[in-house]
């Protein structure tokens, strides 16, 4: 029997249409006429399994939930993306494009999983924090507030991420992260990029002396002595991603 059911009632969500579930047998947490969340098809929200939408959070697009995953509050999952085994996707928080969100990883707060992303094990990603790229988040790490983890890193714990800032002329948070093809990747505005570009980037745009330059040599200073004390802080190997199998 299918574990869930459509209300009748709908909504428009920029053009696509969503349609509100019920829950029509019990499983995990999840009681036979609960209210659920809403999506546009069954492809969205596998019938088996105790993966489950709820409140007034949206999966739509191919996106798929499935396993024993939640999304929940106002959190939307859209495009390709995929949410499963033991993963939460909540708060106002949105996972898209071809980003996967898997094994007991938790997505929250209003961050951001996208592009080719992956988050799993049991990695943190909170606040206004954006996961993009071909990133990996995994093990035990946390990444939150405005930190910007992009491109080919590779975060597996506190030695593999700096935030600094707000800094120089944007006030925006410097991420630093520890990245397969960069060593080292600077990612602030709309700039990121290794080491060497960075600081090509700051004594291009700065005057020697301003106020930005100072904190932005500040910065690099202080990222240089974090590596020198994290040198020997590989990122662990990455542990082999839950399979995409639906349960």
């Amino acid at each position: 029997m299918s574990k869930y059911e459509f209300t009748g009632e709908t909504r428009d969500h920029f053009g696509t249409t969503l349609r509100r579930i019920r829950a029509r047998s019990s499983f995990g947490d999840v009681t036979a006429g609960d209210l659920g969340g809403w999506i546009e098809s069954e492809g969205n929200l596998a019938q088996t399994g105790a993966a489950w939408v709820s409140g007034d959070a949206r999966v739509y697009g191919a996106a798929q939930v499935y396993g024993a995953a939640r999304v929940y509050g106002t959190a939307r999952v859209s495009g390709d993306a995929r949410v499963y085994g033991a993963a939460r996707v909540c708060g106002d928080a949105q996972v898209y494009g071809a980003a996967r969100v898997s094994g007991d990883a938790r997505v929250y707060g209003a961050a951001r999983v996208y592009g080719a992303a992956r988050v799993y094990g049991d990695a943190r990603v909170s606040g206004d924090a954006q996961v993009y790229g071909d990133a990996w988040v995994y093990g035990d790490a946390w990444v939150s507030g405005d930190a910007r983890v992009s491109g080919d890193a590779r975060v597996s714990g506190d030695a593999h991420l700096l935030c600094i800032g707000p800094v120089g002329s944007r006030r925006a948070v410097l991420t630093v992260t520890r990245d397969e093809k960069r060593g080292l990747r600077f990612t602030t505005g709309c700039f990121s990029g290794s080491r060497t570009e960075f600081v090509e980037a700051v004594e291009t745009t700065h005057a020697d002396g301003s106020v930005a330059r100072i904190e932005y040599d500040a910065a690099i200073a202080m990222v240089d002595a974090w590596a020198r004390a994290n040198d020997q802080a590989q990122p662990e190997p990455a542990p082999a991603e839950p399979a995409e199998v639906q349960s």
